[in-house]
């Protein structure tokens, strides 16, 4: 009796069966199809395997198709080539063409600095030649794309001011290997990023070496105040190389970064900056520049872009100029300088319904963090006494 109420989930019908194992991730999948003969036959169904396949190697019908094989097929020669990084590739493959669909419609000139992906190879070959592990996030990146060609702009972003332009280029790894850090102060460190105008460059730390943490990422910083020219700062970009690049590329596509004249510039917008007057709307984005700044002495360099529009529903008597402009700056620990003068960067803009005004300027702070507030004045153009 009881031997005849015995119950096996495999002789379960197919149906209720397959719904089960939908369920289940590619390695369960693997370990129930050694169970049975019956579930070895049931986990290789196509419709299981294009799940994971999409899920984790963002693949789709028009892939299968061109590989000409079965989608368990499929995702098996994947998992050979990047199974070590299945945990990174599709927030980074995701990220990729994320970028590059936003490179194609407002920056197409970048697509065509971009470099194939190394190979498992070539990384390892790096990794002897440098003696450090590379990180898997940073190696399955790379397997995508191999950083860009040294050209300007570079893919990380621009900055630029009257008498100073900073744009970084994502190096690729044999670049990166051969300026590759044992010198006291930044050993262990590869560089990400390369500016030719500055030299500057984003660097991350593959060893949790002389107060860095493993794989953060960083713009280093001397000393100057240290008579050790080796005593080095940091500001610090990123913990780690997946969260570096995937919330670079995030502002980027959302638009939190602005392109400017083809570039990809690094200002950011705080959507509380915002106050409207009238017809009038002034916003503002900010931008630390970490290359004209330090932490010994504390001197933090900020640019920031102003926008002023007016209204496009604005009627034409209310057009005016800009006369002046007044800052008040107060630091984190409570002093208050105020500034006031004529004009923006020498200029008085005419301001007409529907037209936009920008400019960039700057200011450096003692504290790391400051707040800055202000307004401008103008007068109407069919009434100068009118303010």
């Amino acid at each position: 009796m009881s031997s005849s109420a015995e119950f096996r989930m495999d002789q379960l019908p197919a149906d209720p069966l397959l719904h089960v194992l939908s369920f289940l991730g590619f390695r369960d999948l693997v370990h129930c199809s050694l169970v049975s003969r019956r579930l070895n036959e049931l986990c290789r169904h196509n419709p299981l395997w294009k799940r994971l396949s999409c899920k984790h190697w963002l693949l789709t019908d028009a892939d299968r198709l061109q590989s000409g094989v079965s989608w368990f097929c499929l995702f098996k020669q994947y998992y050979r080539d990047l199974g070590r990084y299945v945990q990174y590739y599709p927030v980074l493959k995701s990220a990729w063409e994320q970028l590059k669909s936003f490179l194609q419609l407002r920056c197409p000139r970048m697509i065509a600095s971009l470099k194939e992906g190394a190979t498992e190879v070539e990384l390892n070959d790096i990794e002897a030649q440098i003696g450090c592990r590379l990180p898997d996030d940073y190696r399955c990146s790379y397997r995508i794309h191999n950083g860009q060609k040294l050209v300007i702009p570079g893919l990380m972003g621009s900055m630029s001011l009257s008498n100073h332009y900073r744009s970084e280029v994502l190096l690729d790894v044999e670049t990166a290997a051969g300026g590759f850090q044992q010198k006291k102060g930044m050993r262990r460190c590869l560089p990400l990023t390369f500016c030719f105008h500055t030299g500057l460059s984003q660097y991350m730390a593959l060893q949790p070496a002389e107060g860095r943490r493993m794989f953060e990422s960083f713009y280093p910083c001397p000393d100057q105040t240290a008579q050790d020219p080796s005593a080095i700062d940091m500001f610090i970009t990123g913990s780690c190389f997946v969260e570096w690049f995937t919330g670079y590329v995030h502002n980027v596509v959302t638009g939190e970064y602005p392109i400017i004249r083809d570039q990809i510039f690094r200002y950011v917008h705080d959507k509380s900056c915002v106050a409207t007057t009238g017809d009038i709307t002034v916003s503002v984005s900010t931008s630390f520049l970490p290359e004209l700044s330090s932490v010994h002495p504390p001197h933090f360099f900020f640019t920031y872009r102003i926008r002023i529009e007016m209204s496009s529903s604005a009627l034409p008597e209310a057009a005016c100029q800009l006369d002046s402009r007044y800052w008040r700056i107060t630091t984190s620990d409570g002093n208050v300088e105020e500034v006031q003068g004529p004009g923006v960067v020498g200029e008085f803009p005419v301001m007409t319904p529907g037209k936009v005004h920008e400019y960039a300027s700057c200011t450096t702070f003692s504290t790391p963090s400051e707040y800055m507030e202000g307004h401008y004045t103008f007068h109407r153009l069919g009434n100068f006494h009118n303010v």
